[in-house]
């Protein structure tokens, strides 16, 4: 049984890091907010070996309670936060690649903070430390890695915190980037994750033992508010059904601990424990100093404005949001998805389904399922190619060394026909990314996937390709007017519960569309009523019992075409095959009876 104390803390204490390095940089680091540090000292640790050509180096990013200490080492090494993620032969491979983990500007394992000495007074910064924002903490970063030899990432991998500083990496940066994994993060804070912080920073800096911020040299610490501080995070991090998953069981049976917190519910002890282990490791004014620079930072409130500070990019993006997170909400990585959609930038998207909450992005249940996305955005970045759009990739390249093209069936193979080189293409229901590799390797331009299936989004973004997790049931709202010159819905058709909405977007979007679809009043599936008085089973979109059938609707060649002609739609050309024959069937050949399938192209003139 899981130990009900057991958290993504777990593993860290206050030791001092084995393999901590550090180097110091002289002269004058002038901040972003006016304040200024006579120098700066950068606590690391790095993984695995740095190239010849200094070509595979990889940054990750810490959360506001991290460090340096990404991963374990050795077998005798303490663990890290991010074991499930980083190490050999796991989703970032330090056996292949160079990994460099640095503790952030403002914190206190390692780096300059408010718990360095300060030259002109000889005595802790303190309060006195400058405001610090994302920003600085990458230009110390930049600096490392200037000092490391790299001048070029694979890739910057964060969340939450660590998200934000991948975000700005992708932005302040743009030629050293190249490919960004920011996870469970987000632009900006809401307003109810700042309001958070400010309480968490008021229960520090009103513990009567904070002394203005001067404690070091004190018998007594602000242990409590920052105990406090650090409760509060835990229930942030956690979901409503994790929490009742957990604690419901035992609720009045809560631990027996030494603490003079309130434990008489379970979730009381586990609060209780989390925020006396972290005073054990953590800095208070570091907190207050890292919790501020999180709420200070701001990419843009609206869609214009974040799509604008998304424009120097260059990289591919991997964005993952999780389901229970209250913390950074889904909603919030949808706009950054909206953002560099609109700006034409190459982005894989996935909202996990967790009950995990916004610790998902640490838990290795949860890391199993995201870490192949994030495997195949580095071997995306090491294949050296460009991101794929309409000027960039040439015929016949591939972008991942994973990726393969496969035979097309023969629908796909139909409309892989309809479209010319260096059209743009948005594939809705793109399944495991066969038909766009295709269309890559025969010269097509831009490309992009939805899909909703995890492991199709997987074996999409494994074949290089930028695909969204996204309910077509929605619309395309991430999609501006005639983004794409071709919109595909092949054999997806049946399956959307309000086709005539999707339609609509996709006539808006594309400007063209190209649609395939069984056709439920093909020839077999008639006799089969009439004649046996059962339902429609055959090869193919057909194979479901009723049942267990994924098809919400049941439409024939003649309702869809009638759809079409009711929203003003002019199909342009009608393919019309046997599949199962494997001919083509004439239009004067009654399609609506022998045909199983029909592929149309289709747009909104004017």
């Amino acid at each position: 049984m899981t130990d009900t104390f057991d958290s993504t803390d777990s593993g860290r204490s206050g030791t001092p890091l084995r393999h901590l390095q550090t180097v110091a940089f002289d002269g004058a680091f002038v901040m972003r907010l006016g304040g200024e540090l006579p120098g700066v000292v950068c606590g690391y640790e790095t993984y695995g070996e740095l190239n010849a050509q200094a070509s595979n180096a990889v940054l990750v990013c810490h959360a506001i309670s991290g460090d340096s200490h990404v991963a374990c080492h050795d077998a005798d090494d303490e663990p890290g936060w991010w074991d499930a993620l980083v190490g050999p032969g796991r989703a970032v491979d330090t056996d292949v690649c160079f990994v460099v983990c640095a503790n952030v500007l403002g914190g206190c394992r390692g780096s300059t903070g408010p718990g360095s000495i300060d030259p002109a007074t000889g005595r802790p910064y303190g309060p006195g430390f400058p405001d610090v924002t994302v920003e600085d903490m990458v230009d110390v970063q930049a600096k490392l890695l200037d000092h490391l030899g790299v001048t070029k990432l694979l890739a910057v991998i964060g969340g939450s915190l660590g998200g934000h500083q991948a975000l700005a990496w992708a932005t302040r940066y743009p030629d050293r980037v190249g490919a960004c994994c920011a996870l469970a993060t987000s632009t900006r804070l809401t307003s109810q994750a700042l309001a958070f912080d400010v309480v968490a920073r008021n229960a520090i800096q009103s513990d009567p033992d904070f002394h203005a911020g001067q404690y070091y040299d004190k018998a007594s610490k602000p242990d409590t508010g920052l105990a406090i501080a650090r409760m509060l995070g835990h229930i942030t991090y956690l979901s409503s059904q994790g929490m009742s998953d957990r604690f419901d069981i035992d609720r009045d049976s809560p631990r027996q601990i030494d603490t003079d917190f309130e434990a008489k519910f379970s979730v009381g002890s586990y609060l209780a424990h989390q925020g006396q282990r972290f005073v054990g490791r953590f800095d208070a004014n570091s907190y207050v100093t890292l919790s501020m620079a999180m709420d200070l930072f701001d990419m843009g409130q609206t869609h214009d404005q974040r799509a604008e500070a998304f424009g120097a990019a260059t990289c591919r993006w991997l964005v993952v949001s999780f389901s229970s997170d209250w913390l950074f909400l889904p909603s919030q990585s949808r706009e950054v998805v909206a953002a560099l959609t609109a700006r034409g930038q190459a982005v894989t998207y996935t909202e996990l389904h967790t009950a995990a909450g916004h610790d998902a992005f640490l838990m290795q249940e949860d890391v199993k399922r995201f870490g192949p996305l994030v495997r195949a955005m580095i071997v995306s970045a090491e294949a050296g190619t460009p991101p794929p759009d309409s000027d960039s990739l040439p015929p016949g390249s591939d972008s991942s060394s994973s990726a393969q093209v496969e035979a097309l069936s023969l629908i796909d193979e139909r409309i892989a026909e309809l479209i010319k080189p260096g059209e743009s293409v948005l594939d809705l229901g793109c399944g495991d990314g066969r038909l766009l590799a295709a269309l890559r390797e025969r010269g097509a331009g831009r490309l992009c996937g939805v899909e909703v299936k995890e492991p199709a989004i997987v074996a999409t973004a494994r074949r290089g390709l930028p695909v969204l997790d996204y309910d077509l049931n929605k619309g395309l709202p991430e999609f501006s007017d005639h983004s794409f010159d071709v919109v595909v819905l092949s054999a997806t058709l049946q399956a959307v519960g309000r086709i005539d909405v999707l339609f609509d977007e996709m006539l808006r979007v594309g400007k063209r569309c190209v649609v395939s679809f069984a056709n439920f009043a093909y020839r077999d599936l008639r006799e089969m009523y009439a004649e046996h008085g059962r339902s429609p089973k055959a090869k193919g979109e057909y194979r479901y019992d009723w049942y267990d059938t994924p098809n919400r609707r049941f439409p024939s060649i003649a309702d869809v075409q009638d759809l079409l002609t009711a929203k003003g739609a002019t199909i342009h050309q009608g393919i019309y095959l046997d599949t199962q024959a494997g001919k083509v069937i004439a239009a004067d050949d009654d399609p609506n009876l022998n045909a199983d399938t029909a592929v149309l192209v289709i747009s909104r003139e004017g």
